[in-house]
């Protein structure tokens, strides 16, 4: 069954918003290798335990909020199935190189979400 995988949290300013979650949350917030701008945050629970992991990216449209990212076994697939039922796609399935796709969608509520699907080829 698909579930939340990760989640994006988009900023302006990426070092004001790194302090912020970092001393805010204990986030662990680190410089994902490559050459886009985004950092890999590391989530822990009261008893250290790893918890859901995300990123945060420099904003872009659409993206206002938060955006959680549910894994699926196709995000052309689930693509198909979000204007099936009145959804729209405003972000296309993009890949990133090595780890796999994403696509960014709004439900019939105007609440944002992105799909995922890892794949190692993604190119």
């Amino acid at each position: 069954m698909p579930t939340i995988t990760h989640f994006i949290v988009p900023a302006n300013d990426m070092e004001r918003a790194k302090k912020f979650y970092a001393e805010l949350f204990d986030w662990k917030i680190e410089k994902f290798p490559g050459p886009i701008d985004y950092y890999a945050i590391t989530t822990t629970d009261e008893k250290g335990e790893k918890g859901l992991c995300g990123g945060l990216a420099k904003r872009e449209e659409p993206q206002e909020a938060i955006v959680n990212y549910v894994d699926v076994p196709s995000v052309d697939e689930y693509i198909a199935k979000v204007k099936k039922l009145g959804g729209k796609v405003v972000v296309p399935k993009t890949a990133v190189p090595g780890i796999g796709y994403g696509a960014v969608c709004i439900d019939t509520e105007n609440n944002t979400f992105g799909l995922w699907e890892c794949d190692e080829e993604a190119k």
